[in-house]
C-alpha cells in the first residue's frame, strides 16, 4: 500500500432517524469526497450489522480517506471542498471523533 495516512472520521447525528438529513448529509459528503484533490481513496459508510462486544456501531456516519503523504492530508484540511462540506453539514453532527494514523515500518 502506498498510501502513508489514514484518516477516519465517525459522525454521531444530532437526529439519527430524520431522513431528509441523512440524504442531504450524503450528498454533500459524496460530493466533497468526489471533489477532493488530495484523497487518494476513500469509503462512507454507516454502522455494519454486527452484534459483538468489541465493536461499536453507535456513530450515524464513518468517513475513511487515505492519503500518499500526512502532508496531502493537512493540505486537504484546508481545501475548498472540505470546507464547503462543513459548512453544509456541520449542523447534522452533535459529535465527531477522528482517528489519523501512519503505517508501521
Amino acid at each position: 500500500m502506498n498510501d502513508q495516512f489514514l484518516h477516519t472520521v465517525f459522525f454521531w447525528f444530532k437526529e439519527p432517524g430524520n431522513v431528509s438529513h441523512h440524504k442531504m448529509f450524503e450528498a454533500s459528503i459524496l460530493r466533497f469526497m468526489n471533489d477532493s484533490q488530495f484523497a487518494s481513496s476513500w469509503h462512507v459508510g454507516t454502522p455494519a450489522p454486527t452484534n459483538r462486544k468489541v465493536v461499536d456501531n453507535s456513530y450515524t456516519y464513518c468517513l475513511a480517506v487515505t492519503f500518499e503523504t500526512p502532508e496531502l492530508q493537512d493540505k486537504y484540511q484546508s481545501e475548498p471542498a472540505h470546507l464547503k462540506f462543513i459548512d453544509e453539514s456541520q449542523h447534522f453532527w452533535d459529535r465527531v471523533l477522528v482517528y489519523d494514523s501512519i503505517p508501521i515500518k
